[in-house]
């Protein structure tokens, strides 16, 4: 079969109501502004940014913001066929600190899990040539099950998988279920990619970078990309070997939110172009730098891909 569609992203659709008062602590944040959000959303509207046929499968309340989603995928290209508008729940807030670092966040939970097996049809995961979701999507049922073996029947397919390991305690309380059904999911052999604050929240303690690279490799995971803030990154690929990239510099950092998922948005697109891994890493951090520099998403007003290859 054709692949016709680059990246389908499973998991969260949220509204992030990210603060206005920069490094305030949600206790101190007096006003928000509305973005759409969520790790897999953010990582299909990156995608079309780039040019690249991007689907969203996710669940949202038949709601107001609901409709503000929609319309806003839709404006973006994002494929949403797959997206259900649910009668009985409502779309899923999360109130977001404003913050140069890692951000502070209070979930409001009632839609984004209620993804169910037949928004994922066979037919439509065969068209794709990458399947990728988040921890965030595999914290609850249904959403959990559904793409738990939607990710297995993509291997199958030889569709390739990936996975965000931004995992959270408050968002998945339970650790030792969290780290079976992860589990599950790396014996698809996705790409990982996880950041320092991830991996400490993951395991409860500080963990040796060594540690962390044997551990999810030994799970099934060829290529693993640790985030280190402004240590850079690290590669590790079983054949490969280890790359370690210094960060770039950036001077005025407008919000954090969202940078790990351009970052990641633009290590999936190189890969999709068949780059080094040397080059992948440098289109990724290019796109994070970018992200950083902007509140909300990525721009509009920028021709992304002419930039990434400056």
């Amino acid at each position: 079969m054709e692949k016709t569609i680059d990246i389908i992203c499973a998991g969260e659709i949220l509204i992030d109501c990210i603060g206005q008062q920069t490094n305030a602590t949600l206790a101190e944040t007096t006003s928000y502004a509305r973005f759409l959000g969520g790790s897999p959303t953010n990582v299909a509207i990156n995608a079309a940014k780039l040019g690249l046929r991007s689907a969203l499968v996710a669940s949202c309340g038949a709601d107001g913001l609901g409709d503000f989603m929609i319309e806003t995928l839709q404006k973006a290209k994002v494929i949403t066929t797959q997206l259900s508008q649910k009668q009985d729940a409502s779309t899923s807030i999360i109130l977001v600190s404003k913050s140069t670092g890692t951000p502070d966040f209070i979930p409001y939970r009632t839609a984004d899990f209620l993804i169910e097996q037949e928004q994922i049809p066979t037919a439509f995961l065969q068209q794709a040539k990458i399947f990728h979701t988040t921890c965030f999507g595999l914290s609850k049922n249904p959403a959990q099950t559904t793409i738990i073996e939607s990710a297995q029947l993509a291997a199958q397919l030889g569709v390739k998988t990936s996975i965000d390991i931004n995992f959270s305690e408050r968002i998945w309380p339970n650790r030792e279920e969290a780290k079976t059904i992860i589990a599950r999911y790396l014996a698809t052999n996705p790409l990982v990619k996880l950041s320092e604050d991830d991996c400490y929240r993951y395991f409860g303690e500080t963990k040796s970078e060594s540690f962390i690279l044997d551990y999810f490799h030994k799970l099934g995971a060829a290529t693993i990309c640790l985030t280190k803030g402004k240590d850079g990154v690290v590669l590790s690929d079983t054949s490969y070997g280890e790359i370690v990239q210094p960060a770039l510099s950036i001077t005025d950092i407008k919000d954090a939110t969202g940078a790990g998922d351009a970052f990641w948005t633009g290590f999936l697109y190189a890969q999709l172009q068949h780059k080094s891994f040397e080059e992948t890493l440098v289109i990724a951090q290019k796109l994070a730098v970018l992200k950083l520099q902007h509140l909300g998403g990525l721009p509009n007003d920028v021709d992304i891909v002419s930039y990434l290859n400056t």
